[in-house]
Order: C-alpha cells, then sequence, then structure tokens
C-alpha cells in the first residue's frame, strides 16, 4: 500500500486569529478557510519557541528546543540531529522537495551550507526575497536571474526597502508555481510525496505585499492594539523598549495602523496563493490520497500589549498559531480539536502517516490521532525562550532573559526571569482572552497557579538534564547587523 501524499504549508509569523475559521472578520482567507472546514481547526496550537530558528528546529526534528539545542536565532541545528524529512526519504520512499524557508540553523550557516540530514531531493531555499541572493541554494534569487533580473537588482540594492513587489515576481508566487510543478510532476507517480511550501510572509517588513491586492482589506475593521491593564514583568518592558523593530513609543498610532495593513494583505495574498496549490492538487487526483498541513512558526504582536513582532513576551499573539490538517477519509470534515497541540508534533504525525514509527521524537505527538480524539496526553503546553531573539541593535538581550510558559485549555502561566530575579504572569485565557488582567499571586488561583508552576519546574529539569552545548552559533558581525537587522 503505497502510504499517502503529504504537502506541508507553512507562513512566518502569522498569528492565530488572523484565519475566518478562527473568527477572523478583518482578512479573507476563503482557500485557508475551505481547507480548515473540509478537515480539523485545532483550536490551541503553541509553538515550541516564539522565534524562527528553534520553533522550526522543533517542528522538523519533533523535539522541544532542549532536545535539539537550537536556543537563539542565530544558532546552528547540531550536524547529528536529523530532520524527519530525512526518514521519509530514507525508510519511505518519499521524493521530497523544499520551496522557500526552511531556518532550521541561522541565516549565515544556510546560506552557505545545506544541513547533512535535512532530507530534501530538491532543495530550492529562499530565507527571504532579498536575502542571501548569492546563495547557491536560493531557488527564488535563481528564478529571478532567469525571469526578471531587473527587479533582483532592484532586491540587490534596496533590500527590505524595495516595497509592493509585483504579483507576479512575489516570493510567494514564486514558492506557489514551484509547488505547483512539482505536484503535476508527481501526478502520474507511484511514489509518494513530501513537499514543503515555506512563505516568508506575513513576516516583516509588512510592506512587501503586491499593491494590487491593498483593496482586498477594509481598514476600519482592524481593531486596536491591545492594552495591558496591570504592571507587566520586566521582561516585557524591556522588549517594549527595544525589539528589533524599534521601540514601540516611537510608532504613531498611524504607522502601526499602516503595520497592520500590510500584514493583513500579505496574509490574503498568500491565501491566493495557497488556493492555487489546493486547486493543483484537485486537478491532478491527489486530493483523497494527501495530507496536507498548514500552520506558522510563530506569531506577531503587531502593536498588542506595547510590543512588535515577537520575543521574550510570550502572550497569545506570539506563541498561538494556526493549524490546519485536511486528509480525506482520515479526518472529519468540520472537526474542532481543543486538544493542546504544539508545533513539534508535526514530525510524529508525517511519520505516523507514512507508517513509520515515532520512537526518534518522543515528545511529538500524531496531530492526526489527537484531532479523532481530541485528547493529548501532555498536561499543559510548553513554549520556552532562552534569550532567543536580538534587540534593537541585533544583539543578544544583556543581561539575558528567559521565559518559560505552561497553559492547559483554559490558563496560561508564564515564568520571566532576568538577572538573577523572576516575575510571573498568569491569565484565564476563557475570560480574560486578550490577556489584559495578571491573576498571578491571586488567592482565587493558587491552586491553578501551583499546578502550571509545577509543570514549568518539571520542563526546566527536562532541560537541565540535557544542557550539553550542542548548538553552534553564527552571530553576524556588527556592520552584518545594522545592514540586514533581521530576526
Amino acid at each position: 500500500m503505497i502510504p499517502p501524499n503529504i504537502l506541508m504549508i507553512m507562513t512566518d509569523q502569522q498569528r492565530r486569529d488572523t484565519l475566518g475559521v478562527y473568527g477572523c472578520d478583518w482578512i479573507p482567507t476563503p482557500n485557508l478557510d475551505r481547507l480548515g472546514d473540509a478537515g480539523a481547526v485545532f483550536e490551541c496550537c503553541t509553538v515550541d519557541n516564539p522565534i524562527c530558528t528553534p520553533s522550526r528546529a522543533s517542528i522538523l526534528t519533533g523535539k522541544p528546543v532542549p532536545g535539539h539545542g537550537v536556543l537563539r536565532v542565530h544558532d546552528n541545528l547540531p550536524l547529528d540531529e536529523t530532520l524527519f524529512t530525512e526518514r521519509l526519504r530514507q525508510e519511505a520512499g518519499y521524493r521530497t522537495a523544499l520551496f522557500g524557508k526552511l531556518h532550521v540553523s541561522s541565516r549565515v550557516q544556510e546560506a552557505d551550507h545545506r544541513h547533512p540530514h535535512d532530507g530534501f531531493d530538491i532543495y530550492e531555499w529562499c530565507l527571504e526575497p532579498s536575502v542571501a541572493l548569492q546563495s547557491p541554494f536560493n531557488g527564488y534569487a535563481a528564478w529571478l536571474r532567469e525571469t526578471a533580473p531587473d527587479f533582483l537588482a532592484a532586491l540587490q540594492r534596496n533590500g527590505r526597502r524595495e516595497l509592493h513587489h509585483p504579483e507576479a515576481l512575489h516570493m510567494s508566487r514564486w514558492a506557489a508555481d514551484r509547488t505547483v510543478a512539482f505536484i503535476q510532476s508527481m501526478q502520474a507517480q507511484r511514489q509518494p510525496f513530501f513537499c514543503l511550501m515555506s512563505l516568508f510572509d506575513p513576516h516583516d517588513p509588512y510592506e512587501d505585499y503586491p499593491s494590487t491586492f491593498r483593496h482586498r482589506i477594509d481598514a476600519a475593521k482592524i481593531a486596536d492594539p491591545v492594552v495591558s491593564r496591570t504592571t507587566q514583568p520586566e521582561c516585557v518592558q524591556r522588549e517594549q523598549q527595544g525589539s528589533y523593530l524599534g521601540r514601540f513609543t516611537d510608532f504613531s498610532p498611524e504607522e502601526i495602523r499602516k503595520i497592520r495593513i500590510g500584514y493583513a494583505v500579505s496574509i490574503a495574498f498568500l491565501d491566493e496563493q495557497i488556493g492555487r496549490v489546493l486547486t493543483a492538487l484537485d486537478d491532478a487526483g491527489l486530493t483523497k490520497d494527501t495530507l496536507v498541513i498548514f500552520m506558522s512558526d510563530h506569531g506577531d504582536q503587531l502593536g498588542d500589549h506595547g510590543l512588535f513582532v515577537k520575543g521574550a513576551a510570550l502572550y497569545e499573539p506570539t506563541v498561538g498559531v494556526p493549524l490546519l490538517l485536511r486528509w480525506p477519509s482520515h479526518l472529519a470534515a468540520g472537526t474542532r480539536c481543543t486538544a493542546l497541540a504544539q508545533g513539534r508534533d508535526v514530525a510524529a504525525t508525517c511519520l505516523a502517516a507514512a507508517g513509520l514509527d515515532t520512537q526518534s521524537c518522543p515528545e511529538s505527538e500524531d496531530l492526526v490521532a489527537m484531532a479523532s480524539q481530541n485528547a493529548t496526553k501532555r498536561s499543559s503546553a510548553i513554549c520556552a525562550y532562552r534569550n532567543s531573539g536580538v534587540n534593537d541593535s541585533g544583539s543578544l538581550w544583556d543581561p539575558s532573559m528567559q521565559a518559560t510558559m505552561a497553559r492547559d485549555q483554559r490558563f496560561k502561566l508564564t515564568l520571566y526571569t532576568s538577572d538573577g530575579s523572576s516575575q510571573r504572569e498568569l491569565f484565564d485565557l476563557q475570560t480574560d482572552p486578550r490577556e489584559t488582567v495578571n491573576l498571578s499571586g491571586d488567592p482565587t488561583y493558587a491552586a491553578i497557579e501551583l499546578m502550571l508552576l509545577n509543570d514549568i519546574t518539571s520542563f526546566l529539569h527536562y532541560e537541565a538534564a540535557r544542557a550539553i552545548p550542542r548548538a553552534t552559533s553564527s552571530i553576524p558581525n556588527a556592520t552584518q547587523r545594522m545592514q540586514n537587522r533581521i530576526k
């Protein structure tokens, strides 16, 4: 029996509340909404880390952050780690392809070296539209070099300052085109495939969207940023004063609204590209034999809580991501799963679907089984930030900041530590989904806080037992930091 094809579509920095299937009414996402309606919508998916590199390393190895040792944005996945795609290729005979972003190691490392166990037969890598354009692995740049050299020159000249990329030349369009072509090439094959279509949007700088899509968004429907009603921990305040995007107070309400509009337009555009890919599956007659997974690596604060992008502050706009699965005859249409899913569960899901054992990633769970039973083995979902991001100077935070979050279906506790001191935030996500009132220290919730603190403590013990220096770091020099200012 031939195992199913697997199409994985990943976006970058997309928060959960930006799809219609999660109640969003300010961004049109008809294609992703149809995907969710035809399968399972996961209502409580939490990333393992709120920064690209550690989160993606967890997704593609099936391990929590201490398991693979990639703690920070500039760390590199150890050479002895194996992506689950390698097992699909070697043990189950899959034809594997990557179109777009990988980022399980640093930008510097991936521009020059493939990981020896990335597992991809076809490797058309692109971290983002204007970075590492000379890399021998950059499939998007190679395509532009052949089809649109003038636009490639503009990207090389202007970098992220090149705004409003044309529809036909946009990275999201390129990734969709390449994915469609790959699907068509596999139509008559008896070999199963795994394809990762990995987009950069809706990641900042927010204005690379095609200007022809601006009319899709009604700015009047965009809500103002969430404002916390209690004093926030020092780590959160430090992020407010110097995230890599800048200091929150330096942005006017109009500038914040412009950020939100650009973010929304990018999502509307990528939704259309994803629709083209899903149509290609239909046209090839492969839909019923294909497991489709859609998710993002982390979210974006977009001004909520006085914060931009992502970092140590583990609020839901950062750590809660969309997760959709469709697999006809295996997942009932209209399934709503409230179990505590995590990014690392993708690995076990794909391995199990291919008929392989999941012993290489025992902390990863099969999402198909989770959705079917609406149950998980874990008592809480954990997200761990380990001085993972950078500040507005492009440097790691000094003193370093650590944050560990545990949540169940209703409550969420985050423990922030820095320079020998610690603070906590406890939220009731049912009565206070915007996380504006900190309940930590309230005797009414003492038992809940203790239970979640015990889960955090158990995770810290697990982490300590694996605290061996495995990941190497590729922190760019000062000139590179000022030129790129990414992640």
